[in-house]
């Protein structure tokens, strides 16, 4: 596997857990179901990104900053391999 392929990957892989990551946030404020069929894949591909920054951060009342921190960490990721390209 080339650099630039493995680089690609990581790259879209980035975008692709952010937007998972966003998208457990709006279904969060939505009345689902949690036996959701996409809700519990969506905990089952972001949980592990969150649970580690949440062991981290200070809580906050109800307010959950983990996912915040997590877009952040990824979208760094993503820029630096991007500009290893």
């Amino acid at each position: 596997m080339s650099l630039a392929l493995l680089s690609t990957f990581v790259f879209y892989l980035t975008q692709v857990l952010t937007f998972a990551i966003f998208l457990r946030v709006l279904f969060s404020w939505a009345p689902l179901s949690p036996r959701n069929p996409f809700i519990m894949i969506l905990h089952q591909v972001t949980e592990p990104l969150l649970a580690p920054i949440r062991r981290v951060l200070p809580q906050l009342g109800v307010l959950d900053l983990s996912p915040v921190v997590a877009i952040l960490i990824l979208q760094v990721i993503g820029r630096i391999v991007a500009q290893g390209r």
